[in-house]
């Protein structure tokens, strides 16, 4: 294992460089960033290649095989960004700068900081003559994952599944430290939730906007529509992971009214991310109607995020749809529309993550939790079903009430004690799965 010390240096360098790779996407520009990864991981000794959908942007694979059969383990990262506007921010988010014992930029927390720990941790390992024993190290680091994927691990996936597929997946979506109730928990992100967005559209008849009442206003019949989704709140449903996090947070999940209102008394944080666990959430986001002010519309269109728990489909999302709004005047149109999937909570993999979360922080546990949104984790499950994919990047400086906040957030920054942590995850992980 490398000197905890010189993981922690080799990551914060590397976070540095990547942030100042300006990888907004759109549009993206990933082929810097990529090269130089790619750069780092062959000189360790790994087989490299860049493969693109779209000139521009492509999508790094390393790979170092092992002497005999054995797990394919892949180490999984993006390196586009979400937009920063400058004006926001306390410091330049392209600077990579040093300061309060943080690393400030944008993707400082989504996932340059990974995408940094886990090829840090690769290529120190390599440098001190390690090689797997056993199986196969993939490092695979993509683009496109902010809109989507489609250039990305989506397409590597469909495309290219021979040159990604593993036996185990580690990527995004969970690892800060949770304190709830004198408890220390670190979540691990083994479920992601479906898309199934759609558009709501009132009829009406259209008028002149001086006579409100010879037009039938299709816009004000949204009121009642809004009115039923304001709040968040969702029709509570079982869920593997929600009853995993509870069990963690040692509630009793047999009532489940019950058990949110317990974790919203104790600390309404934890149950403002504990909700999503449990149903299907419906969130309008856009409203489009008349295209001029003096005139009545006769369409109002309503956009709903709408997100489902894992391996359910339209016809539950239906369900809750109507269930939530009152009456029947409106049409349902669904947009985007993807089915969530899960990975197995009892794996080698999560006591691997167990026994390093009770060695870097005594008396702390871990708990399965579900990603409201989803990553590229979701592809790989779909193309590889055996496969179990998980997100940790362990955080124990920085819980997740301070995180969460700050991703895609204006003053994103880590805090370097977390990237050594997370370095030392990754080449613990590497040398005991590939041994």
């Amino acid at each position: 294992m490398p000197e905890p010390a010189d993981l922690e240096r080799r990551t914060t360098e590397l976070l540095q460089r990547l942030i100042r790779f300006n990888t907004v996407n759109p549009p993206g520009d990933e082929q810097e960033a990529q090269e130089h990864l790619r750069g780092l991981l062959e000189v360790a000794g790994f087989e490299c290649e860049l493969l693109s959908a779209v000139e521009g942007r492509p999508n790094l694979i390393a790979r170092m095989g092992g002497a005999s059969d054995g797990p394919a383990l892949c180490l999984l990262g993006h390196v586009d960004t979400v937009l920063a506007d400058p004006a926001d921010w306390t410091l330049d988010p392209w600077s990579g700068e040093i300061r309060d014992g943080c690393v400030w930029g944008r993707g400082a927390l989504d996932m340059k900081s990974q995408v940094a720990a886990e090829v840090a941790a690769a290529v120190a390992l390599a440098g001190e003559g390690w090689r797997p024993q056993s199986g196969e190290l993939k490092i695979v680091v993509t683009a496109d994952e902010e809109a989507g994927a489609e250039h990305g691990a989506r397409w590597l996936c469909e495309r290219h599944p021979e040159k990604v597929r593993a036996d185990l997946v580690v990527n995004e979506g969970a690892g800060e430290v949770i304190d709830y109730a004198g408890r220390r928990l670190y979540g691990v992100c083994v479920a992601e939730k479906g898309v199934f967005r759609f558009t709501l559209t009132t009829s009406g008849r259209a008028g002149h906007a001086s006579i409100p009442r010879i037009g039938d206003n299709a816009l004000t019949k949204l009121a009642p529509v809004l009115d039923a989704l304001s709040g968040g709140r969702v029709v509570l449903e079982r869920t593997v992971e929600g009853d995993a996090l509870l069990a963690g947070l040692h509630v009793d999940s047999e009532d489940l009214e019950a058990a949110l209102a317990e974790v919203e008394r104790e600390d309404p944080r934890v149950a403002v991310l504990l909700e999503p666990m449990l149903g299907v959430t419906l969130t309008p986001t856009m409203v489009s109607a008349s295209e001029k002010i003096n005139v009545i519309p006769a369409q109002a269109r309503l956009k709903v995020d709408c997100r489902v728990p894992p391996g359910l489909g339209s016809e539950h999302a239906l369900g809750r749809i109507h269930g939530a709004i009152p009456g029947d005047g409106y049409e349902i149109e669904f947009g985007e529309t993807v089915v969530g999937n899960r990975s197995p909570i009892d794996t080698p993999l999560m006591e691997s993550i167990r026994s390093f979360v009770g060695r870097e922080d005594e008396g702390a546990g871990v708990a399965a939790v579900m990603l409201p949104g989803f990553s590229d984790s979701r592809w790989f499950r779909e193309a590889f079903p055996e496969c179990v994919a998980y997100g940790f990047f362990p955080q124990k400086a920085m819980d997740l009430f301070e995180a969460a906040p700050l991703v895609h957030g204006a003053d994103e920054r880590v805090p370097i004690s977390d990237l050594g942590l997370a370095a030392r995850f990754y080449a613990g992980l590497i040398e005991e799965t590939l041994r």
